[in-house]
C-alpha cells in the first residue's frame, strides 16, 4: 500500500461525513464511502479498522465544525436577550431554507438511529457537541441578563431539537418561529412572563 497521507485520511474523513448525513449510519457501507472518496476499499481499511473507528473520526472532525459554527452563530448574535434568540433560530431557519434537502441536525439522527448502542462512542460525542451548544446559550443568557440562565438554556434546547424534527417533518419554518417566539417568553423576567399569560 503507498504510503499513508494526511490529505487522503481526510478525504475519506469528508466522504463518510456525506455519506452518513445523507443515507444514515446503517444504510452507509464501506463500499459506499469507498467510492465516494474514489479510493479502493482495500485503501480505506489502511486508514480505518471498521466502520465504527471511521465514524468516530467522522464525529470528532465535526466536532470541531461545530465549534467554528457555533462562533460564528455567536458573532451575529446581538447582546440584547429577545434579539439574540431572535438571531439564534432565525440563523437556524436560514440554514434550513439554504440548504438542499436539509435534514436537520446529524448528530440528533446519528443518536437516534444507534439508540439501542448507548455505550457507543458516537453517542458520547453527540452529547458532548450537545452540551456545548447548551453552554454557548448559558453564556449568551448570562451575558444579556436573563434569570437563571442555565435553566432557560435548557428549555431553549428542547425547544431547539423540536423545531428541527417538526420543520423536518412537515417542511415548513412556522416551528422554528414558534419555537422563538416561546423561548423569549421562557426568557423574559418573571413579571413579564406573569403579564404575557394574564
Amino acid at each position: 500500500m503507498r504510503r499513508k497521507t494526511e490529505a487522503t485520511r481526510q478525504r475519506i474523513i469528508d466522504a463518510a461525513y456525506e455519506c452518513f448525513w445523507r443515507a444514515g449510519y446503517t444504510r452507509t457501507s464501506i463500499d459506499t464511502i469507498a467510492e465516494r472518496a474514489g479510493l479502493t476499499k482495500r485503501t480505506l481499511y489502511g486508514y480505518f479498522r471498521s466502520k465504527d473507528d471511521l465514524l468516530a473520526a467522522v464525529m470528532a472532525h465535526h466536532n470541531a465544525l461545530a465549534g467554528a459554527r457555533l462562533k460564528r452563530i455567536g458573532d451575529r448574535m446581538p447582546r440584547e436577550r429577545d434579539g439574540l434568540i431572535e438571531s439564534f433560530f432565525g440563523q437556524l431557519a436560514g440554514w434550513a431554507s439554504a440548504t438542499p434537502r436539509w435534514s436537520g441536525s446529524g448528530f440528533t439522527r446519528l443518536v437516534i438511529e444507534l439508540a439501542d448502542l448507548p455505550g457507543h462512542p458516537a453517542r458520547m460525542l453527540a452529547r458532548r457537541v450537545k452540551a456545548t451548544t447548551e453552554e454557548f446559550l448559558v453564556g449568551k443568557l448570562t451575558t444579556a441578563g436573563a434569570a437563571d440562565p442555565a435553566a432557560r438554556a435548557c428549555e431553549i434546547m428542547l425547544l431547539l431539537e423540536g423545531a428541527m424534527a417538526l420543520t423536518l417533518i412537515h417542511g415548513q419554518r412556522r416551528y422554528i418561529d414558534a419555537a422563538a417566539s416561546a423561548a423569549k417568553r421562557l426568557a423574559a423576567p418573571a413579571q413579564k412572563r406573569a403579564a404575557r399569560t394574564r
